[in-house]
């Protein structure tokens, strides 16, 4: 079922269910009375990330507060995305926009990884969850994806699951075309891995390529920014083994 884009969504963390009722949160009550300019009896969808989309209608205002009661399901809870994206951090502008998209485009793990190369080394992850959220409420999504704490190039490889298969992407590759190689993966339980702006080191690459549960792509014949590969490698992960 797709989302209704017609009406205003806000993420809330309480449980929802029939009748349920709550106070929004001080920033969503002035975004509700003082931005929107919403009445008491208006109605605008809710989500947790747990129980699916709900129909709420503002039950009472006053200039500081909105009192909210769930009315009815609109969307069950979907099944959680099993993709892991794991990603060295960028500039926090470009890592917003990084971290919005991967939402969007089906992410279940955002995991940072703190490569040679990566120009930020601890990203505040309260920020990452905020924008995961603010992807979610403005596209119609109801699973959020889980944000892990960073950790180093080494450690993610020492503790990786080898049954879930490992996609890089290889600016050195000698082919541009990476549809084959992704065609020929048989697992579905699937991760890709973004490096930084100045790429994989040579140590990291080696590394990468003695593993038996890595697969690297090329993504074109083009030099892409660290976030532009992000979304490329993404939509090709998606629509050739994904969930497109």
């Amino acid at each position: 079922m797709r989302a209704n884009y017609k009406m205003q969504r806000l993420y809330v963390p309480q449980d929802l269910a029939p009748d349920a009722a709550f106070e929004a949160s001080p920033e969503q009550s002035h975004y509700l009375t003082h931005v929107l300019r919403l009445s008491e009896g208006a109605e605008i969808l809710i989500f947790n990330g747990r129980d699916g989309e709900w129909l709420a209608r503002i039950e009472a205002r006053t200039k500081k507060s909105v009192r909210l009661r769930a009315v009815e399901q609109t969307r069950p809870q979907p099944a959680h995305p099993d993709l892991v994206y794991s990603f060295a951090p960028l500039k926090q502008g470009r890592l917003d926009y990084l971290v919005q998209k991967a939402v969007e485009m089906g992410a279940g793990v955002l995991q940072p990884v703190v490569t040679q190369h990566t120009q930020i080394a601890k990203p505040g992850i309260e920020r990452l969850r905020a924008n995961v959220v603010e992807a979610a409420e403005q596209c119609g999504i109801l699973a959020l994806p889980e944000v892990r704490e960073a950790q180093k190039f080494s450690a993610l490889l020492a503790g990786w699951d080898k049954e879930r298969r490992l996609i890089f992407c290889d600016e050195s590759a000698q082919t541009n075309n990476p549809l084959a190689m992704l065609q020929a993966i048989p697992e579905r339980k699937l991760a890709l891995i973004i490096g930084p702006e100045g790429g994989f080191s040579e140590d990291e690459r080696r590394q990468l390529y003695a593993l038996p549960f890595v697969t690297a792509i090329p993504l074109g014949p083009r030099i892409l920014r660290a976030d532009t590969a992000a979304v490329a490698a993404l939509a090709l992960v998606q629509a050739t083994i994904g969930d497109w």
